[in-house]
């Protein structure tokens, strides 16, 4: 047999020899999923679909969040068709669900008289409540033109008037958003938010799935997994962002277990270690 030859059997034997050497390297992972609802026992979580990552959801889910930014607030103020005070006021606050207790507190005096919705709100408001003597309005339209003196000194004594009486007021602003829903954009901006997230979950689980998956697995009827053949290193048993459901119960996972080489990790996931399952907003 000529020197080649030689040289060329003796590396497919170390090739040969080495591949189950490498394979006894690998682990397994084995786990267990159950999970409870309230009031409720143990219930094994049937026939779902468990993945192995090399990285933890909640950290692809940030990288996904990176790539793909929801939208800013401050942007979606500017394409409203709202007065720039009350769009300045929106930026300010962070806020543009224009309803509710929280809403309310935030008013303040110069809110109201400074915002043209707000104090159009306002007035309303309160001129249709027969049981308080909030101030009318002294000047008339045509004074503007006939006598523009009399016209801006009556109207700062009326808006003086309401101011005096919202500070004697504080909570005269009780019920003015039902007077503001008209130009509340409090429900578009909460669809943008639920598009925001559905758009984040599907690029996250396509990542996961498309570059950190290492290997899934279907759990039993009773709620095991196994996986075999695992490099030795660390991963996270994840469900992505798919609940598994018994009653009232809803449960996530992402838990981190480590491979050793040869060896079997063990995991057993549950209501306890369960990740908050996040519910989109109405």
């Amino acid at each position: 047999m000529k020197l080649s030859s030689r040289i060329l059997f003796f590396l497919l034997s170390l090739v040969i020899l080495a591949a189950p050497r490498a394979a006894a390297q690998n682990g397994s992972v084995q786990f267990t999923a159950r999970i409870t609802p309230s009031g409720g026992v143990d219930e094994p979580v049937r026939s779902f679909p468990f993945y192995l990552l090399r990285k933890s959801y909640a950290d692809i889910q940030k990288e996904a969040d990176a790539a793909f930014p929801s939208s800013s607030m401050n942007t979606f103020i500017d394409t409203l068709d709202l007065s720039p005070e009350m769009k300045k006021w929106m930026k300010k606050n962070q806020c543009v669900n224009l309803f509710g207790a929280d809403f309310i507190k935030q008013m303040k005096v110069d809110d109201v008289m400074d915002v043209p919705e707000f104090f159009k709100a306002y007035v309303e408001r309160m001129t249709g409540d027969t049981t308080v003597n909030f101030p009318t309005p002294k000047y008339k339209p045509e004074d503007k033109v006939k006598d523009p003196e009399k016209y801006a000194r009556l109207k700062k004594q009326y808006y003086d008037s309401i101011r005096a009486f919202f500070i004697q007021n504080p909570t005269s602003t009780d019920g003015i958003d039902l007077a503001l829903e008209d130009v509340n954009p409090g429900h578009k901006w909460d669809n943008l938010q639920a598009k925001d997230r559905a758009e984040l979950d599907r690029h996250t689980s396509e990542l996961a799935q498309g570059t950190y998956l290492v290997a899934r697995v279907d759990t039993d009827v009773q709620g095991d997994g196994f996986l075999r053949g695992i490099p030795p290193g660390n991963y996270w048993i994840s469900s992505l962002n798919i609940p598994a459901t018994a009653g009232d119960a809803r449960a996530l996972w992402d838990v981190p277990v480590t491979v050793r080489p040869g060896q079997t990790a063990y995991a057993a996931l549950s209501s306890i270690n369960s990740v908050t399952v996040r519910h989109p907003r109405p």
